[in-house]
Formats: structure tokens, sequence, C-alpha cells
């Protein structure tokens, strides 16, 4: 990589790893592995780095081999969710236990859903991606992003009832 390319690339991952793993550890649940995807995808990147002409494509395509390696590795491991029920997290203030409980909630609804499902709603609700761009980052038709969005909704409802009386998930 020349150091122009290098110096961009470089300025390009101080500015959206932040971003980047948010959407990861969402993919995955798992902060490690979370790491370790956008490490893949940002190597991956940066070996295409001088064939990404548009600034603008360049998070999608980012963001697009995050959601194949993601979705590769399950189908690889066939994975069964798992949800630790072993340990509770400490709880420092009264005020804290709710959002801890909420978090821990959150987690393992989500760990419920297929990696597509999942997917969707941290580009919708978590990434604010309207679903044409969700679409379009994806490859598919803005219908099945409507689609997994309402069956990945409908059935956080039933698994999470307490979560559809929350306003604010973040």
């Amino acid at each position: 990589m020349d150091p122009g390319f290098e110096a961009d690339f470089r300025q390009f991952v101080v500015d959206r790893s932040g971003a980047l793993f948010r959407t990861a550890y969402l993919l995955t649940g798992d902060r490690h592995a979370a790491e370790d995807l956008v490490q893949s995808a940002l190597v991956k990147t940066a070996t295409k780095w001088r064939s990404l002409r548009d600034p603008a494509a360049i998070e999608g395509y980012v963001r697009r081999v995050m959601y194949h390696e993601q979705v590769s590795w399950w189908r690889r491991r066939s994975r069964v969710a798992e949800v630790s029920t072993g340990w509770l997290p400490d709880q420092t203030d009264d005020g804290h236990a709710d959002v801890v409980d909420l978090r821990m909630v959150m987690r393992a609804a989500l760990s419920r859903l297929t990696p597509r499902q999942r997917t969707m709603l941290v580009l919708r609700y978590f990434e604010d991606l309207s679903e044409t761009e969700i679409a379009r980052v994806l490859g598919v038709r803005v219908g099945s992003v409507r689609s997994q969005i309402y069956r990945s909704l409908e059935r956080l409802k039933k698994t999470a009832p307490e979560l559809t009386t929350v306003r604010e998930l973040r």
C-alpha cells in the first residue's frame, strides 16, 4: 500500500472504528468476536483499498464484509444460541440495576434472533440506516428488509415482552 492510500486508510479506521465495532458487537453478541470481525473486515478492505473509489461506498463495503464474515462463521459452526446464566454483574446503584437488567434481557433476546434478523435490527435501529440504505448495503430488496425487520420485532415481542414497554433501548 503506498503512503497516500495508507494515510487515507488509517484515517478511515480512526474515524469509523467505533461505529464498526458497535455494529460488529451487535452482530456477534460477543466483544472479542466483534473485535476479530472488525479486524478481518478491515484487512479485506485494506487489500481492496485502491479499487474502492467512492468514499461513500467504503463503509458500506466494510459492513457488507462484516455481515458476510459473520454469516459464514455462523454457517460453519451451526452454533446454538447460548446465554450465560451462571453469574450476574455487580449492581452498584439501585438506579443502574434496571439498566443492567434491561441490557441482559436485550442481549438474551437478540441472541435468539437469526443472524439476518439481528443484522437488520442493528442497521435499522442502532446505526439509524433507512430501509433503502440497508437494502443497498446488503444487496437485497427493500421488501426483504421490511419483512425481516417486522419478523424480528415480532419475535422480540414474543421472547422478551418487557422490551416492548421500554422506549429507549440504548
